[in-house]
C-alpha cells in the first residue's frame, strides 16, 4: 500500500502538490445598488479570495448604513456584514481575512470613497493610495492598513 502512494505521489504533477489547500471563509452579506458595476467587482474579488457572498441589491442604502453605524464621512457605496461585522467600501479581502483571524474588540473596516485601485475600482495601472479603517465601537477609527 505503502508503494502505490509513492507512486500516486510521484505521478502527480509538482503543482498539484505544491498548493495549499482551499480555505472556504464565511460567508458575506453585501448589500449593494442594483446598477452599481464597481459593487459587483468588489463581490467578484471576494469570491476570487474564496469568500462566499450574497448580494442584495436594495435601492436603501442610506438604512443599510445606519443600521450597521457607519460613522459620517467614512461611507462608501457598499455595506457588508461578515461574522460580527461591518465592511463598508472597497476593503481588500486579505484585509477582511486579517479581520476575522485577529478578532479585535470593533464594529468593522471602511475604506472611504471609492478610490481608484481598490478592489473593484481598477483602472488600468493607477492606483490611488488609500487607508482601510478600523470602525470602534465609539465610531472613531483607526489606520487598520495602508495601500500606498
Amino acid at each position: 500500500m505503502r508503494t502505490l502512494l509513492v507512486l500516486f505521489a510521484l505521478l502527480l504533477p509538482a503543482s498539484v502538490l505544491a498548493q495549499p489547500p482551499l480555505v472556504k471563509q464565511p460567508l458575506v452579506k453585501v448589500y449593494k445598488s442594483p446598477t452599481c458595476g464597481c459593487c459587483g467587482d468588489w463581490v467578484s474579488h471576494l469570491e476570487q479570495n474564496n469568500f462566499k457572498v450574497e448580494a442584495i441589491n436594495t435601492d436603501n442604502m442610506q438604512a443599510i448604513k445606519e443600521q450597521a453605524e457607519i460613522p459620517p464621512g467614512k461611507g462608501s457605496c457598499h455595506t457588508a456584514f461578515v461574522g460580527n461585522y461591518v465592511i463598508e467600501g472597497h476593503v481588500p479581502a486579505r484585509d477582511i481575512q486579517r479581520l476575522l483571524e485577529e478578532k479585535p474588540d470593533a464594529n468593522g473596516l471602511t475604506v472611504p470613497g471609492m478610490p481608484v485601485g481598490s478592489p473593484g475600482m481598477e483602472m488600468g495601472n493607477r492606483k490611488d493610495p488609500y487607508k482601510v479603517l478600523l470602525i470602534k465601537h465609539d465610531g472613531s477609527t483607526e489606520v487598520f492598513s495602508e495601500y500606498p
